[in-house]
């Protein structure tokens, strides 16, 4: 059973939908994304009455939008307990605190951000919002300095946002230790038997210690091979914990130089937003996650990397850190986006005025050549902007 809503759906998932004739729940915001009357859709009485007969049966969304339709409908269920848990990065906290004793974090109201003094503090630290999404309202604090910039740029006025607060609510914040190690997104899915099966491991790059935006997530069978093992045994300890069963998610941790993992968080019932690492491999290589989950099957890395064994397959995120307004924005130049690349598989373009992004970029990369992703990783891509006259 699907669960579509706003901002976003990829016609990769709707034809996956399609294909292999998948439940589609006719809430009001899927039937306006989607035009298609020759899927199969079902009502959302019914949805809700299979759901409640059969609550184990696989579920996915493509949006954290919806989550707050299991919240209104289901809100009494094991399903709707465990999303609100993972959803709350301060409740996660404390869900999991005995698995990571070490770890220091506490939450915070918003209002109440601007009277700590930085002798409650332990540097360094990561704040934002206790329910969050894209990065939004996180900043990485290493000192006193950082610290006093950070409480001028939280204000409720600065981190207005377009999202529903089951999506972004910035009342209450979580302050909690900075995790050394590589960051890395992960697409997986707990199985009936709770067991987790990868379907993509991704490094998520950054331009500087201090970086906490979202441009760059690359994957590849070495990438996969070096983690795969241990990660599933990881997020098997926490899917173990909140008794997650036929449970696809999209988790983000670190991984000190040592091999240690630590959760940054974990999304429910999605792979990454916005249909972004869920339609990677799919449209790059063929390898289909979201059917690999409802089928209930296991990836074969060999067969799905053949002859592709040494590239690099990346999402940039194109987020506007410009600095320029979008009302100034003329348009941007996706043409030129796309001659920065050896082999852009796909680019997606979106609204400025409506959403905080460009678009995405998906591309296919030697290993030997990294430099247009180093390249894109630190552009302010004004060179891709048209300002209007």
């Amino acid at each position: 059973m699907y669960l579509i809503d706003k901002p976003y759906v990829s016609a990769f998932l709707i034809d996956t939908i399609k294909e292999n004739n998948y439940q589609l729940v006719a809430i009001k915001s899927a039937k306006e994304l989607v035009a298609d009357d020759s899927l199969h859709w079902i009502s959302e009485e019914e949805a809700i009455a299979s759901l409640k007969n059969n609550p184990s049966q696989p579920i996915y969304s493509n949006s954290e939008n919806a989550l707050g339709w299991i919240e209104e409908h289901l809100g009494e269920s094991e399903l709707s307990k465990q999303i609100n848990i993972l959803k709350n990065k301060a409740e996660f906290r404390e869900q999991i605190k005995t698995l990571f004793p070490e770890f220091k974090f506490r939450k915070i109201k918003l209002e109440n951000i601007k009277d700590i003094a930085a002798e409650e503090l332990s540097f360094p630290f990561v704040i934002k919002p206790s329910i969050g999404f894209l990065s939004l309202g996180v900043y990485i604090v290493k000192d006193i300095n950082d610290w006093m910039k950070a409480k001028e740029e939280i204000t409720s006025q600065n981190l207005k946002s377009i999202f529903p607060k089951n999506v972004l609510d910035t009342s209450y914040f979580i302050l909690e230790d900075f995790i050394h190690g590589e960051e890395y997104a992960i697409d997986y899915y707990h199985n009936e038997r709770g067991e987790v099966v990868l379907l993509n491991v991704l490094h998520h790059l950054f331009s500087s210690g201090t970086d906490t935006s979202d441009r760059v997530y690359s994957t590849s069978k070495a990438i996969i091979n070096q983690h795969k093992a241990e990660l599933e045994k990881f997020l098997s300890i926490i899917g173990n914990k909140l008794n997650l069963r036929n449970f696809p998610a999209h988790a983000e941790v670190r991984i000190d130089e040592n091999g240690k993992i630590v959760p940054i968080e974990i999304n429910p019932l999605r792979f990454g937003g916005w249909c972004t690492t869920g339609d990677l491999l799919g449209i790059a290589v063929g390898f289909n996650s979201y059917k690999c989950y409802f089928e209930n099957a296991c990836p074969n890395w060999d067969a799905i990397y053949q002859g592709k064994e040494n590239k690099i397959f990346s999402i940039i995120v194109l987020d506007n850190n410009s600095g320029i307004q979008p009302a100034d924005i003329a348009e941007f130049d996706y043409k030129a986006l796309a001659d920065d690349f050896d082999n852009p598989i796909a680019i997606r373009p979106l609204d400025i005025n409506k959403y905080p992004l460009f678009g995405f970029v998906f591309a296919e990369s030697d290993s030997g050549n990294k430099k247009e992703l180093s390249d894109i990783l630190t552009s302010d891509l004004r060179k891709y902007i048209i300002i209007r006259e």
